[in-house]
């Protein structure tokens, strides 16, 4: 697998903006060196890694909603105080663009499950990956 950073350019009203931004952000570092070394310690294979990575973040999403975690929370709330202390309809406009791409980020973790019949089916399914 060739883990490829992102350079790109996108319009400002793109809306998949923030997440290009920080996919563009994060892709710079080579995670290999830490994987290589987190899997000599537990004898866990490298590839086994990044799979159980890739699970773990893309589950987050529906793992959000039922747990609602701090961050999120508060990401959440800088945006509408930010609004306030702004009060102008461009503010407020901004602040709903924000929370709606945290919320469809949010959703899309509920979609993915609400296809699976049971709890138990959607684990079952994670394990056999």
């Amino acid at each position: 697998m060739n883990l490829i950073s992102y350079e790109d350019s996108w319009e400002a009203d793109d809306p998949h903006a923030n997440f290009k931004e920080e996919v563009s952000l994060y892709s710079v570092a080579d995670p290999l060196p830490t994987l290589k070394v987190l899997s000599q310690d537990t004898d866990i294979p490298v590839e086994a890694l990044i799979r159980y990575i890739l699970v773990k973040y893309t589950a987050s999403g529906s793992d959000a909603v039922l747990a609602m975690t701090p961050l999120v929370l508060r990401q959440m709330q800088a945006h509408v105080e930010k609004a306030e202390r702004v009060r102008t309809a461009v503010s407020r406009l901004e602040a709903y663009e924000a929370l709606r791409q945290m919320i469809g980020w949010l959703v899309m973790g509920l979609k993915q499950q609400g296809s699976e019949n049971s709890g138990k089916v959607q684990r079952d399914k994670m394990v056999s990956l």
